[in-house]
């Protein structure tokens, strides 16, 4: 088995990556799959109206940034706990899958055209959506993949009896991923703001 040997003969930090990079192919997977589930109309109405009510209340008041910081980084901390937060972060992509599925279906129910007919948009606003949401989708989920890498990561070293120096890492990431967090939770309130 020579993958059994290339794995050996990588170095730690080289594992991390491979780590991460893998358990970002999964969770896109896993959001993907979400996305094929399709929702109740009923379901769809219900996420489609939290979504709105939350981006509305963030807006008025002004606190977009935090709100958008404060819904993705408890859920990002729970994907640190050993081994649990790996499924804990998948069923989140996953439910992330059916909360889109549930907007494009309603955005298809309610027809596109009475959906934007009262917006005007340029190209430069199609391009600064799409960066600013292709930026978002990655910093959050590299933050999400860390996280959940780490908590294998995590539960690897405690099964080994060196769970203390694996807390030095878990610290560290917390604080890489609060940051991203941060960064994207501007990043989207400038693209979602009109």
């Amino acid at each position: 088995m020579k993958y059994l040997q290339f794995w050996h003969k990588t170095s730690s930090k080289r594992k991390r990556i491979y780590s991460v990079a893998i358990m970002l192919i999964l969770a896109i997977l896993s959001t993907i799959v979400g996305t094929l589930i399709p929702p109740s109309p009923e379901d769809a109405q219900l996420i489609n109206d939290q979504l709105n009510q939350t981006l509305t209340k963030g807006l008025t008041e002004g606190t977009l940034n935090t709100d958008i910081f404060l819904n993705n980084f408890p859920l990002c901390l729970l994907m640190f706990i050993p081994l649990i937060g790996c499924f804990i972060g998948m069923y989140i992509l996953f439910s992330t899958g059916q909360a889109l599925r549930a907007g494009i279906d309603l955005q298809m129910s309610n027809g596109m055209a009475t959906a934007t007919s009262d917006i005007s948009i340029t190209a430069t606003t199609i391009i600064i959506l799409l960066i600013g949401a292709v930026t978002v989708f990655l910093i959050e989920y590299l933050c999400y993949s860390i996280a959940m890498s780490e908590s294998i990561w995590v539960f690897r070293r405690i099964l080994q009896k060196k769970g203390k120096r694996e807390l030095k890492w878990l610290i560290i990431l917390i604080g890489i991923t609060a940051l991203l967090l941060t960064i994207g939770a501007l990043v989207e309130t400038f693209t979602l703001t009109p």
